[in-house]
């Protein structure tokens, strides 16, 4: 590692020494969004934590969502009102906290009928198995209304609107013309979910000294009330001794609780598939709205501009296997024949898909025949303690990705009753890394950005695409790179920074390549990559952390290997 980014003991070393000191309360098993989120309060209340996953913070799940933060308009269908009353709190919450990566986004319902669905939503309302269909005006109008009641609380955007068919086209005429009407609302998109992921963290460890975060950390045992961790990366091995252990490993809370010696029955996923097209004319006939719609077998999918690309998601099948799962061919047919029915006037085929990814829900076991019946919401069943286990193990079983402040603030008050503590911070307004003091308005933006030209010396188109990346923690991104030998030199096929990667890989807890360009950046995600740029950006990595020559071929290889069989990225 260079001299300029040593600050002290690794955070590994500083791990190993909260682990002899015997000073951690809590263990969280898991870095997913759930995971960081529940570290980031518990560590502002002054709890000691250790947060460990196997793999990279946000690495998992967490990685392969449908990239919204919205309200749930869905989950009125099965009466989940309480889910859709937290979730479109917790949106308006999100885009005061996290302005920097959260933002608006005006949705669009093509409508195809005038009275279809009421009476299938009724049924399903009451308990139907069968999911409902062709949901027409009046049921859609209902539902808005009822979505617009419960995002009251902390309004941030518009109230819906609903136009009939020639206005439709009009405002959008790649529409199919068989529609019948319009419904648009508001909910809400992030721009990098992995990067928000990782923001928790930070804000967890910049909360507490006495709390650590590991990635690439494996549980090797648990026996008697000690767990033993390895890292993977050749480090000491390390005990500790919590008096809480939370059980945050999303579709991999059974195998984990199975691996603690307490086997158990709390998952029944589903796999949603994602793809991203390169599709101009596509994104010009959005106009920045997405497209919600139902599919000709009556499942929900959705399109929007995501970075310059139109994101189209999702499948939502049974599936139970994590760290094999990958959208396969049938699903992408699937994605492709929904947009061609939708939008008969546009071109779709195979050769314009830049990305695919998909995930696995942590969904709670279920015997429901529909996967979209099976509920959203989130619960926290305790194991407590038992024989020989002397800690009481709290499992995150559900949620999604908006509700995770939300759910975390939940289960930290539950942990804190545990501990004999009580809550000091609210995180119901604690703005998340780059949110932080984030500019109101124009004016101030323009101020933010002066006063970090002035700081770092750098031109201020770079100082506004670095806010535009990282919010207001890009005045220590600016300062780095100005200070750094390498100057302003970029990549050759993205406007990112030699100087930027090497900050990245310094300050942000990196452990393979894969972290850089699939976490911290967008540059796997939106195409941004060529063969040449990802071995700069290996060397780049390789002089700040250590590898040899050998390490970065292996890291580029490996990244080019997984883009490749499970991302469909042609890396030229």
């Amino acid at each position: 590692m260079s001299e300029t980014m040593k600050d002290g003991p690794s955070v590994a070393e500083h791990a190993a020494t909260l682990a002899q000191s015997g000073a951690i309360d809590v263990v969280i098993l898991g870095a997913g969004i759930n995971g960081a989120s529940l570290f980031r309060d518990l560590s502002a209340q002054g709890v000691n934590c250790m947060l460990v996953d196997k793999g990279d913070f946000g690495s998992g799940t967490s990685a392969a969502p449908s990239r919204l933060i919205h309200g749930g308009l869905k989950y009125l269908e099965t009466g989940e009102f309480g889910l859709v009353a937290q979730s479109t709190l917790e949106r308006n919450l999100l885009l005061r906290n996290a302005p920097h990566c959260v933002t608006p986004l005006p949705t669009v319902i093509p409508i195809f009928s005038w009275t279809k669905g009421i009476g299938a939503a009724l049924r399903t309302l009451f308990g139907s198995k069968s999911a409902p269909r062709s949901r027409g005006a009046l049921l859609i109008k209902a539902g808005l209304a009822i979505y617009d009641y419960y995002g009251s609380r902390n309004r941030v955007m518009p109230r819906h609107r609903m136009v009939g068919r020639r206005t439709a086209l009009s405002e959008m005429p790649a529409l199919t013309p068989s529609i019948v009407a319009t419904g648009t609302y508001y909910d809400a998109k992030v721009s990098l979910p992995e990067r928000l992921v990782y923001e928790l963290v930070a804000d967890g460890m910049a909360a507490n000294p006495g709390s650590a975060a590991l990635n690439y950390t494996d549980l090797v045992s648990s026996a008697d009330g000690t767990l033993t961790f390895k890292p993977q990366s050749g480090g000491a091995p390390f005990s500790l001794r919590p008096k809480l252990v939370v059980n945050a490993a999303g579709p991999w809370i059974d195998h984990v609780n199975t691996a603690l010696g307490t086997p158990s029955r709390m998952i029944g996923g589903t796999k949603g598939s994602h793809i991203l097209l390169r599709h101009d004319e596509l994104i010009k006939a959005l106009k920045g709205q997405m497209i919600y719609f139902e599919a000709d077998d009556g499942r929900i999918c959705l399109v929007y501009d995501y970075l310059g690309l139109a994101l189209v998601g999702s499948t939502d099948i049974p599936a139970d296997n994590p760290d094999t799962v990958k959208a396969d061919q049938a699903e992408i047919d699937y994605l492709i024949a929904s947009l061609r029915s939708l939008l008969p006037g546009l071109q779709f085929d195979h050769s314009q898909i830049v990305y695919a990814y998909a995930g696995i829900r942590p969904l709670p076991a279920s015997n429901a025949a529909v996967p979209g019946l099976i509920s959203r919401d989130h619960s926290a069943p305790v194991l407590e303690p038992e024989g020989t286990r002397p800690f009481p193990i709290i499992s995150l079983v559900g949620g999604k990705w908006t509700t995770f402040r939300g759910f975390a603030e939940e289960v930290a008050d539950s942990v804190l009753k545990r501990l004999g503590r009580s809550r000091k911070v609210s995180t119901r307004t604690l703005a998340i890394g780059g949110g932080r003091d984030y500019p109101s308005d124009a004016a101030a933006r323009a101020d933010w950005l002066g006063k970090a030209v002035g700081a770092s010396g750098l031109p201020r188109e770079r100082l506004e695409t670095l806010f535009a990346r990282y919010g207001t923690t890009a005045l220590p991104v600016a300062l780095h790179c100005a200070a750094s030998s390498r100057g302003e030199e970029t990549l050759q096929a993205s406007s990112y920074s030699l100087a930027e990667i090497e900050y990245i890989a310094g300050k942000e807890h990196v452990g393979h390549l894969a972290d850089i360009v699939m976490r911290r950046t967008a540059l796997a995600i939106t195409g941004s990559l060529t063969r040449h740029d990802l071995e700069v950006i290996a060397r780049v990595a390789g002089e700040v952390l250590g590898w040899g020559v050998e390490r970065i071929t292996t890291e580029v290889e490996s990244v080019v290997s997984q883009l490749s069989e499970r991302n469909l990225l042609k890396i030229a």
